[in-house]
This record gives structure tokens, sequence and C-alpha cells, in this order.
């Protein structure tokens, strides 16, 4: 978008901000690369002007400080686009800042940064879906959607945002639960007597609670999701997987551990989805 002449400022750490000062934002991705001098920053104690989209993309266990760290900039017109994972972030929003101010959003792409601080975009699709809560398409939307559309990365608008979070919930915590508990890719664990078995179960527990929720995943999504859960050979994991590998903290409650909630207020059973929850609090205690 600020490659587009959009006006975006990114809202950082100290640390980050003299990255991006000295080195600029570097965005290395199949569908072209970006470079971007000395991008617009600002930090938490100097963030003074209210601004119209807030674009929030933190990790679920960094949600408490971000919040706090861009409070100062959310004026009566201002809109919250989250892209976190799962549901449990709308409720902070909304005690927060108001439900009236919470958009519903998810995006999807693979990216990573590199030993440079560059970020790297691992593979296509990249794409992100935003849009009212109640399904209605209002006029802060549609101005939303125009800038949005000048960065070229996939955004849409949804009257079903909603349902859209659940079924990227489904997707990730399904992904995330099956990869990190067998530290493996997809192709790899099908590869597994009994891994294909493994995968399609971890999927139909997820589906189970989402339809107990009222959002039964849909069929484009149910084929979509079947599919790349069985590509022999595909090196699909979750980003969770890879944060695992580098000892990284990880979103086991805001992904798995709700998503068991929910299906025990539901009275559904989740034998695989609990194990793989168990498996991620051991490993948050052992990184302490």
């Amino acid at each position: 978008m600020l490659a587009a002449g959009c006006d975006v400022t990114f809202l950082v750490r100290p640390k980050r901000a003299a990255e991006l000062a000295s080195a600029g934002l570097v965005i290395k991705s199949p569908v072209g690369d970006v470079t971007l001098k000395n991008p617009p920053t600002v930090q938490a104690d100097k963030l003074a002007e209210r601004f119209d989209v807030v674009l929030l993309s933190c990790k679920a266990f960094d949600l408490e400080d971000a919040v706090k760290s861009f409070a100062p900039a959310v004026g009566l017109q201002t809109a919250i686009i989250p892209l976190l994972n799962g549901m449990r972030h709308l409720d902070v929003l909304d005690k927060k800042f108001g439900r009236e101010r919470v958009l519903g959003g998810l995006c999807g792409i693979a990216v990573t940064l590199n030993d440079k601080r560059e970020v790297i975009h691992l593979a296509p699709p990249q794409w992100l879906i935003f849009g009212e809560r109640d399904g209605t398409m209002s006029d802060r939307v549609r101005a939303i959607a125009e800038p949005m559309a000048a960065g070229n990365f996939g955004a849409v608008t949804s009257a079903h945002i909603i349902q859209e979070m659940w079924e990227k919930w489904v997707f990730l915590a399904s992904l995330a639960a099956a990869t990190c508990l067998m530290r493996a890719s997809v192709g790899n664990i099908l590869a597994a007597p009994g891994g294909k078995d493994f995968l399609l179960g971890m999927l139909d527990e997820s589906c189970a609670i989402a339809t107990a929720q009222g959002h039964a995943p849909r069929a484009p999504f149910l084929e979509r999701t079947h599919g790349m859960f069985t590509a022999e050979g595909s090196q699909m994991t979750a980003s969770m997987f890879r944060d695992i590998m580098v000892g990284a903290p990880v979103e086991a409650d805001h992904v798995i551990g709700d998503l068991i909630a929910r299906g025990d207020a539901a009275k559904v059973p989740v034998p695989k989805l609990r194990i793989a929850y168990t498996h991620l609090k051991a490993y948050e205690k052992q990184r302490g």
C-alpha cells in the first residue's frame, strides 16, 4: 500500500524502527520484490495522531501490549481491523474500544524474517479479507477497500466475515495441532503409518466444534482443505511449527486452547486436539 502511494504509518518498537530507518523495509517475494527506504514509522510513546484505520497484525500473546501501544491512535471514527487467528481477541478489543469500532478480518500469507530482518514471502498466494461483523456493506468498508486494492495483495471485503474467520481458525488449528505435535510437514505425516487418518481426524474435530458453534465449514472450504491435507509430498507446515523450531513463543491458548474450550462447552469430544494442546503447553513450560 505504501509503494502504491497510500498514507501508511508503521507502529513499531525502537529496535525495528532503527532497522527500517537504516535498511528500509525490504520484501522478497515470488510476486515481486519491494524496497521502501526509511518508511514512515511511529513509536508508542510518540503516538498522538488519530488514524482512520488500525490494521492489527500482532501475535495473540502480544495483544495486551499492542492494545496499549495503539490506543492513543483510536478516535471516534477509527476502524480497527484485527488479523489475529481465532476469536478471543474480538472480546478484548470490543471491551477496550467498543464493538462498533472493531471489524472482522483475516489474512493468509506465508512469511518470515531472515537474518537481515528482511520480509521473506515464502510462496503465493496472499490475501486479506475484512468486513463488518454484522454482514452489512458499510460506507467505511467501501472506503477502506479502495486503498487496500491498491496494495495488490488480494484484499477483498466479505459479508460473511465471521464465517470466514471460523473457517480460517479450523484450518489453522488443525494444521498447527498436527504439524506441531508430529514435528513434521503435511507430506511427511501422510507418509507415516496412520498419517492420513491423523490429519483428517484433527480436521474433523475442529470442524465439529465450528459446527456446534453455528459456523459449520462450507463445502468449498472443506474440499480445498481436504485437498491440502492429503497432498503427498506437501512441505506445508503451520507458522506455529516454525516458531517451535526456533524456540519462539506460540499461540497455544488462543488458537488451540480456546477452540477446545468451545468444544467442551458444546460437549464435542476432541481427543486429538487435547493431546496437541498438552504438547504445546509442555513446550511453553520448557522454554520458560
